[in-house]
């Protein structure tokens, strides 16, 4: 069987998010869900949605960079400016 890049859904506190899904991604989603309980732990397939929204945002480069940057950002502006000699 392939590989799923989900297998298994930790419990976590969530927080409650309301969105509409097209038929045809909502059909996926139920098969995805269906496939990951073959693993022998039922899956809600509303439960799969954080997971797959945090690997898309893990495996996006330029988010990546851009937040890193903005990270950056900052810090340079919460640290105290250095002391100036003269």
């Amino acid at each position: 069987m392939t590989k799923l890049r989900i297998t298994e859904i930790p419990d976590e506190k969530p927080v409650r998010v309301t969105l509409d899904l097209p038929a045809d991604l909502h059909r996926d989603l139920v098969a995805y869900a269906a496939l990951v309980s073959q693993n022998g732990q039922h899956v809600d397939p509303a439960r799969l949605v954080p997971h797959m929204i945090r690997g898309f945002i893990a495996s996006d480069r330029a988010f990546r960079k851009l937040r890193q940057g903005a990270r950056r950002a900052a810090i340079k502006t919460l640290s105290p400016a250095a002391p100036e000699h003269g």
